[in-house]
């Protein structure tokens, strides 16, 4: 079983780093302007600025 890979506000950062916000569909929606913010282990995560997006680490939120 794989590392969970999309949170959602109020879920905690498994481990530090850049983390952006990506659409509910995240292998093809595109977010213009994403929200990207920094977080240390166990931080929250915020809101995002729609309710059907989610946030990703930055390194994994290409679009393929």
């Amino acid at each position: 079983m794989g590392e969970q890979t999309e949170y959602e506000p109020g879920d905690k950062a498994p481990n530090p780093g850049i983390y952006m916000e990506v659409g509910e569909a995240s292998f093809h929606t595109e977010v213009n302007n994403p929200q990207k913010i920094r977080l240390e282990k166990g931080d929250t995560f915020p809101e995002t600025t729609n309710k059907n997006r989610k946030w990703k680490k930055k390194e994994k939120a290409r679009v393929h």
